[in-house]
């Protein structure tokens, strides 16, 4: 889809980080957006930053299909098409495998994964139905291509995550339909994700473990020296001209996903650096 002006535009997770950025870019390339997220504030100053686009907002928990139901139902209601879609909220927590209650596996995997099948079940049908072009964006992360200790359950969401944005590209092909997918794959990005306890539903109760802290320690450091949110929402606003599928932020990943691969064809363990 090369032209963007005049198209419509929904991005979940707008409130900060990749969110606010993929808004504040389709706003300059003149597209309408409904943006969405479950920080009110946050949600309001991205709608700042894209005054000068027309701008819904809606507060929509994406692990909630009825939440997403509501958002889908009023932007085809508002606007009449979605011609872009970025789902694109996301939250993290850290620590080994054996010490994630399943509690915080069920949020990790109903923003992380649902939110993404939510998405898809709301918009997809409806966005064929316009027989226009079209592209879903889902936000994976880098941690849908590798393994690393210590932050198992964000890492099980997002291969899912890569799963599902795989298995809707190879059916909308199937179909002839005129969609097209990426999954967007950051590393480092200057974002809040370390802080992502501060969306954690207020019921679901957590003492964080030692392993915990410290994958979150990391994950702060290095997100803190990663790149600019604005870049990454440039790539993603060239990967929908382009039609590419997975967009990677730092071209080393591409070798590293290529040893990746020849480590495993061998029967071994690949290296998490």
């Amino acid at each position: 889809m090369r032209e963007l002006s005049g198209k419509i535009a929904v991005v979940t997770g707008a409130a900060s980080g990749i969110g606010r950025a993929l808004a504040v870019r389709f706003a300059a390339e003149g597209m309408t957006l409904m943006l969405a997220d479950v920080d009110h504030g946050g949600l309001a100053e991205t709608a700042a930053l894209a005054r000068d686009a027309k701008v819904l907002t809606q507060i929509t928990d994406v692990s909630d299909a009825a939440s997403v139901a509501h958002l889908a139902n009023r932007c085809f209601g508002e606007f009449g098409a979605v011609h872009v879609l970025c789902n694109n909220a996301g939250v993290y927590q850290g620590g080994h495998m054996w010490t994630r209650d399943p509690e915080d596996f069920a949020w990790l995997l109903g923003v992380n994964l649902w939110g993404v099948l939510h998405g898809i079940h709301e918009f997809v049908p409806r966005m064929i139905e316009q027989d226009t072009e079209g592209h879903i964006v889902n936000t994976v992360s880098v941690a849908g291509l590798f393994t690393a200790p210590g932050s198992g359950g964000y890492t099980v969401s997002k291969h899912a995550a890569l799963a599902a944005s795989h298995a809707l590209a190879q059916d909308l092909a199937a179909a002839g339909a005129k969609l097209r997918v990426t999954a967007l794959c950051p590393g480092s990005v200057r974002t809040r994700i370390a802080d992502s306890a501060r969306v954690r539903p207020p019921g679901l109760v957590n003492i964080p473990t030692q392993d915990e802290v410290d994958s979150l320690d990391r994950v702060g450091r290095m997100a803190a020296v990663g790149i600019e949110p604005s870049e990454v929402a440039d790539l993603v606003v060239e990967a929908i001209r382009e039609e590419r599928f997975l967009v990677l932020t730092d071209p080393k990943y591409a070798a590293r996903l290529r040893l990746q691969t020849e480590t495993l064809l061998t029967g071994n363990l690949p290296s998490y650096q």
